[in-house]
């Protein structure tokens, strides 16, 4: 089932591959109102071919499934396309497949996908217009795309608080870019933006740092820095007690040019 192909393997792979069950059982990631829109975008069109790009653990591509003939999760990390493999079957989903590559280089040809998807993994892109010309790249003339992510809050106090937490927890991150970021960004890619739509989103302590495996020391230095936060980054991020917090995730549904 997995299509892997030779390359230097990638930071981010290295990063996730003991973390990849993690992600599949995430409530975070299994859930929420943006899940919801990926399938109700994909219901009822009988789309023959889509993709999943950095499918992680899998839950965009088990939404899309019942409702396309076939969904390609691609993804950096091996034991992630295992972990997404063994739960697709365990679902009796038998039209994923998945694919082994970077965001950056997909092993795709051109307009060979009716619809791309992409959630929670842009940030973790080394080169984010890369990615994104190559999911322009990979979709059919007539296709749709929705990326979604975590954003960041235009003030550049509020955009460097939330960098500084998001690395020291895991050190394969790269940037959560602001909405304006994402609209050049995916200007540049040879994308038209259709829609934009962002909801704020609860992170659980606790399971936020164990799902990355968060060293100790550096969920010490997390909390160091909430403790020691200015009211402003307080108030926004909504950081209670037990270093819990809110952050921002937008979905932008775009077109090729």
């Amino acid at each position: 089932m997995v299509e892997a192909e030779k390359m230097t393997e990638p930071y981010a792979a290295k990063h996730y591959a003991a973390r990849a069950q993690d992600y599949v059982t995430s409530t975070v990631h299994s859930q929420g109102s943006d899940l919801n829109r990926v399938e109700s975008l994909v219901a009822g069109k009988e789309l023959r071919r889509v993709l999943d790009i950095g499918c992680g653990g899998g839950h965009v591509t088990y939404r899309l499934a019942p409702h396309v003939r076939e969904v390609v999760a691609c993804d950096v990390t091996g034991p992630m396309l295992d972990a997404v493999a063994q739960e697709a079957a365990r679902q009796g989903l038998s039209n994923v497949t998945t694919v082994q590559a970077p965001a950056e280089k997909l092993p795709f040809e051109d307009g060979s996908f009716d619809a791309v998807f992409c959630r929670f993994t842009t940030h973790h892109w080394s080169d984010a217009v890369a990615g994104l010309r190559e999911a322009r790249r990979v979709l059919a003339p007539s296709g749709m795309a929705l990326f979604i992510d975590v954003t960041a809050p235009p003030s550049a106090l509020l955009d460097s608080w939330l960098q500084s937490m998001e690395l020291l927890r895991d050190i394969s991150h790269i940037r959560d870019y602001t909405a304006a970021e994402w609209s050049a960004l995916l200007g540049q890619a040879g994308f038209v933006l259709q829609t934009v739509g962002t909801h704020r989103l609860r992170m659980d302590f606790e399971s936020w740092v164990a799902r990355t495996k968060t060293p100790p020391e550096r969920v010490v230095a997390i909390r160091s820095l909430q403790q020691a936060a200015p009211d402003d980054v307080t108030r926004y991020f909504g950081i209670e007690a037990n270093g819990s917090f809110i952050i921002d995730v937008s979905s932008f549904q775009v077109t090729p040019l």
